[in-house]
C-alpha cells in the first residue's frame, strides 16, 4: 500500500540500516526471449546509497521529495515484512546522472529496501527484492548478484550467469534524456526485434564468456545487441563509438537500450582507457560527462554500521 511522505516525528527508535545498490552502464544485451521481454544486466561501481531509520509510529515515510518510488520501497518493504506500522526516515546520496540509463532509479529503489530490510534485522533473498522492484517500475536488476538474466518488467525471470571477469566500462553521458519508464510502457513494450534469433546469438556469447571468463565474447555479444538496438531507439552516436573502440582496442560497446549512454568495454588497460576518453571528447562534443567504471557482480550490500535497538520506555 502506497504511503505519503509526511514528518516522521520523533517516536521511539528501533533500528537504522544503511546498503549500497549498483548503477549500470545500460545493458550488455536487452531483446525478447521466447516472447518475454529480457536484459542482461551491466553493474558498475557506481551507485547508490540508502540510510534507513525505522521508529515506532503510524506508518508514515518520509524521505527526498524527488525520489517517490524509493519512498514506496521502503513502505513496501515495511508491509512485507509485516511492520507496516512503523514510521521510516529516507536518506539518499547517489553519484548517478538521472534519466541517461545507468539505473538510477533502480539503485535508489534496490539501496532502499535493502536498507530497510536490515534495520528491522531481516534478510530478503535478491528474488524478493526484484519482485518487490518491479511491482514499483520496471528495474533494471541491479540487485542480482553477478551478471544476470533479468525479466525487467515482470520480474519472472531473475537468473545469475556468472560473476564479471576483469572489464572496464568507459561510460559516454551525453545531454540527451529519455523516459525510462515512459519508454518501456510503450515503445519497448510493444517493439520486437526483427530477427530474434540475433538477439539470442548475442546471449549465448554474453554467457559463454561470463562461462569461460572471456571479456572478448561478451564485448562482441554486447555491441551486437547494441547493434540491434538502433530499430527501436536509435542512437545516432554508436557508430562513432564502435570506430572510436576498434581504433582504442577495445573489447566492443554496449549501449542503454532504454537511455542515452553508450559504454567502452575494455580488459583493464589504463593507457587505452585514457587514450580513449580524450579521443572521445575532441570526436563528439555532446558528451556531458565521461566515467570510467568497473564492471561488478550486482547486488545491494549492508554497510557493516548497520544496527537494531530494541526501543525501551522510561
Amino acid at each position: 500500500m502506497k504511503r505519503p511522505s509526511e514528518p516522521c516525528g520523533t517516536a521511539d527508535f528501533v533500528g537504522r540500516g544503511t546498503a549500497r545498490a549498483p548503477g549500470t552502464c545500460g545493458e550488455l544485451a536487452q531483446g525478447h526471449l521466447h516472447g518475454t521481454a529480457v536484459m542482461v544486466t551491466c553493474p558498475i561501481d557506481i551507485g547508490s546509497k540508502a540510510i534507513v531509520e525505522v521508529s515506532d509510529g503510524s506508518g508514515s515515510v518520509c524521505g527526498p521529495a524527488d525520489a517517490p518510488k524509493a519512498r514506496q520501497a521502503v513502505a513496501s518493504t515495511l508491509d512485507i515484512l509485516g511492520r507496516p506500522e512503523l514510521n521510516a526516515r529516507l536518506k539518499l546520496q547517489s553519484a548517478l546522472p538521472r534519466s541517461k540509463g545507468m539505473a538510477s532509479s533502480t539503485a535508489d529503489v534496490s539501496a532502499a529496501i535493502a536498507a530497510t530490510a536490515a534495520a528491522l534485522d531481516a534478510t530478503l533473498s535478491p528474488q524478493q527484492q526484484a519482485e518487490l522492484a518491479v511491482a514499483i517500475e520496471p528495474s533494471d536488476g541491479v540487485m542480482l548478484p553477478g551478471i544476470a538474466l533479468f525479466d525487467h518488467l515482470g520480474g519472472r525471470i531473475a537468473r545469475t550467469l556468472g560473476p564479471p571477469p576483469p572489464m572496464r566500462v568507459l561510460v559516454l553521458e551525453f545531454s540527451d534524456e529519455v523516459d525510462t519508464e515512459a519508454f518501456n510502457a510503450g515503445s519497448r513494450a510493444n517493439g520486437v526485434y526483427q530477427d530474434d534469433s540475433r538477439f539470442r546469438e548475442a546471449l549465448e556469447l554474453i554467457a559463454a564468456g561470463l562461462a569461460n571468463g572471456d571479456p572478448r565474447q561478451i564485448g562482441e555479444g554486447a555491441t551486437l545487441s547494441s547493434q540491434l538496438n538502433q530499430c527501436i531507439l536509435p542512437k545516432p552516436r554508436l557508430p562513432h563509438a564502435m570506430k572510436l573502440a576498434k581504433e582504442a582496442g577495445a573489447l566492443g560497446v554496449n549501449v542503454a537500450h532504454s537511455g542515452t549512454v553508450i559504454g567502452l568495454l575494455f580488459e583493464a588497460d589504463a593507457e587505452r582507457i585514457a587514450w580513449a576518453a580524450l579521443s572521445a571528447r575532441q570526436r563528439l562534443p555532446e558528451i556531458v560527462a565521461i566515467h570510467d567504471c568497473r564492471m561488478i557482480g550486482g547486488g545491494a550490500v549492508v554497510h557493516p554500521g548497520t544496527q537494531r535497538t530494541v526501543a525501551t520506555t522510561a
